[in-house]
């Protein structure tokens, strides 16, 4: 039992936090009817289907498979570290940073060892990590605070992009010159069998997969079924079908197709958002705490966005601030960007350390002093660039 409660305290460290801050809070604002309009609903049911559906990809190793599929294509350790860092940087902008780094690390640690590099896992995680923060800024649907801040301003998709991408179109500029300066045309040595070596579930292999799943939701069946229910929940996020269908839709088909999958979601986090809800409700309620918080957020969203999120990362930093902060422009930017910086900016930055420290225990303080590096530098510019292109903010 010690033991169980020490591993929730390390994984839901922040749900026990906004809990706590939601229980506080009931007892200076007692519970009644206008508790209800505190959840935020529509984000909540959006961000269930969408963590159901990736779920189901991912107990089917679609992601991964890919990945090996185009490193079949590499030949230079330029090309491979590329491959690596485009594979978490476009998947997480329809997957989440959180997913894409929890299935594409594992599955480069083990590349890098195959291919004799294992002496450049730190920097090219590193990359990794920051491709999967910077392309999930550009889409709602790309990090759970996206998803919330569409949802709370009703702002169309294409509006939504058009804000963050020259954010996400200059990081990968930058990242692409990165590796091109540090890793050279060397050959890379032959990969192998990476469907074998990497993704078969066998004890001996670096990293195997777990794909525990039966009937229909397995090999290329699933594969359609599940993108298709991808679908239905982006045309969901966008206004087009109502909430309420895409609920039904994924939950039925999941029913029949891999009941299990509702056990291996992420429950913690739309828990989290639910007691982040009840929290700022309740504090918005008391007038001299309204105050204070509208005066700390001043005529600096954005920088304020970025700054709180060194220390309590973006989500909770997102809904924090939207309860006293109406420049929804200023909030998107900034929180997108927080997400760079330290290593609890972004909480998926926390997949990529654990993963590297599990396989080196020794390197953990060199992990954390390039990823720090690298991750301030490619703040800076950004936030040098969101100065040139916001001169009003």
């Amino acid at each position: 039992m010690r033991r169980w409660l020490i591993n929730v305290a390390k994984n839901e460290t922040i749900l026990i936090v906004a809990a706590i801050l939601a229980l506080i809070s009931c007892f200076i604002v007692p519970p009644d009817a206008d508790y209800k309009s505190y959840i935020h609903a529509s984000t909540i049911s959006q961000l269930i289907c969408l963590m159901i559906v990736v779920c189901g990809f991912q107990r089917i190793g679609v992601f991964r498979i890919i990945g090996s599929r185009l490193l079949e294509k590499v030949s230079t350790m330029r090309g491979l570290v590329i491959t690596l860092v485009a594979l978490t940087f476009f998947s997480a902008m329809f997957i989440t940073n959180d997913v894409a780094l929890v299935t594409f690390v594992p599955f480069a640690v083990a590349v890098l060892i195959m291919a004799g590099q294992e002496d450049k896992t730190i920097l090219v995680v590193t990359l990794m990590t920051i491709g999967a923060n910077v392309g999930s800024m550009l889409t709602p649907i790309g990090n759970a605070h996206n998803l919330y801040l569409k949802a709370l301003t009703g702002m169309p998709t294409m509006e939504f992009l058009g804000i963050m991408a020259p954010y996400s179109g200059t990081a990968a500029v930058l990242l692409v010159i990165v590796i091109s300066v540090v890793f050279g045309g060397k050959p890379v040595g032959d990969l192998g069998d990476l469907e074998t070596g990497v993704l078969a579930p066998e004890r001996n292999k670096h990293q195997p997969d777990e794909i525990r799943i039966t009937g229909y939701g397995a090999g290329y069946g699933g594969t359609i079924v599940y993108s298709l229910l991808f679908i239905v929940c982006l045309l969901a996020v966008s206004d087009v079908i109502p909430l309420w269908v895409m609920c039904v839709i994924v939950v039925v088909v999941f029913l029949f197709t891999d009941r299990r999958v509702f056990k291996y979601v992420d429950w913690g986090l739309p828990l989290t958002f639910c007691m982040f809800f009840i929290f700022i409700g309740n504090m918005k309620r008391v007038p001299e705490f309204y105050e204070l918080a509208r005066s700390l957020v001043g005529g600096h969203p954005l920088e304020v966005a970025v700054g709180s999120s060194q220390v309590i990362s973006n989500v909770p930093t997102t809904i924090l601030l939207s309860g006293f902060c109406d420049q929804w422009r200023d909030l998107i930017i900034g929180t997108n960007l927080g997400g760079m910086g330290t290593l609890i900016a972004s909480m998926a930055s926390l997949i990529s350390y654990k993963n590297v420290v599990r396989q080196y225990p020794h390197k953990k303080g060199r992990y954390l002093a390039v990823y720090s590096a690298v991750n301030v530098l490619f703040l800076a510019v950004l936030l040098t660039l969101s100065w040139i292109i916001e001169p009003s903010l």
